[in-house]
């Protein structure tokens, strides 16, 4: 009865209230959460996690000791995946990167991930960056994956000292090198010694932040660096 009850209050609260897909922006309906059925089935995983990507791999050789790199989604120009990302980032939805993060580390718990690393961190905003935002995405797919892997998140020994432009923007890889160069700090190097750390962010595109913020990680002991994102670019 309370079952039924319920369904009815969110029917009728997606009727005044309705809810529109992140991917196709069509309404969705019930039990649908954030993503409607159609783009639930549809969205292009890269199943990173049960085949290796030496063109995800690749972007790191020579240039950061990484055990192994996870995504969970294929970026391309204009799909399902760039609304989903525009949306993370620009829309202050931090229970949709949480929501993603769960249905990942779902996937990711097929390889006992979780028997593998002691500890998730997020690529940090600048604090400045993070009031304009409203969230950091990073910190929230982080959450979603925590939850369902049992292990713990950090948000605070890893820091961003440097306001800098988006990524986006700065054209070639070098430049986009220079633009993050220098800008990661370890606060609590005691949290990051001998640990095993996965490192999170929203986006792998030319790999920069991710190498950047790593090898702060690794200087400060990190004994093992995995790289885990929602999407990726390859």
């Amino acid at each position: 009865m309370k079952t039924t009850f319920k369904r009815y209050i969110n029917l009728l609260l997606d009727f005044i209230y309705p809810r529109v897909c992140v991917s196709c922006e069509k309404y969705i309906l019930g039990s649908e959460n954030h993503l409607c059925i159609e783009c639930l089935l549809a969205i292009p995983k890269t199943n990173s996690h049960l085949h290796p990507i030496e063109l995800l791999e690749r972007k790191f050789w020579g240039k950061l000791n990484v055990k192994q790199v996870y995504s969970f989604l294929k970026f391309s120009k204009k799909g399902k995946v760039q609304n989903i990302l525009h949306t993370l980032k620009y829309k202050n939805k931090p229970e949709l990167a949480e929501y993603i993060g769960k249905m990942y580390a779902n996937d990711l718990k097929a390889i006992q991930l979780e028997e593998k690393i002691d500890l998730i961190i997020g690529i940090p905003l600048h604090k400045d960056k993070q009031k304009i935002r409203g969230y950091n995405q990073a910190d929230a797919f982080a959450k979603g994956l925590s939850e369902v892997l049992k292990t713990p998140y950090d948000e605070v020994s890893l820091v961003r000292q440097t306001f800098t432009i988006s990524q986006t923007k700065t054209g070639s890889r070098f430049k986009r090198f220079k633009n993050i160069e220098g800008v990661f700090e370890v606060k609590n190097m005691e949290n990051i010694e001998g640990r095993r750390i996965a490192l999170v962010d929203d986006v792998l595109t030319t790999g920069s932040t991710l190498e950047e913020a790593g090898s702060v990680l690794l200087a400060a002991g990190c004994r093992e660096l995995y790289i885990i994102t929602i999407a990726s670019a390859y």
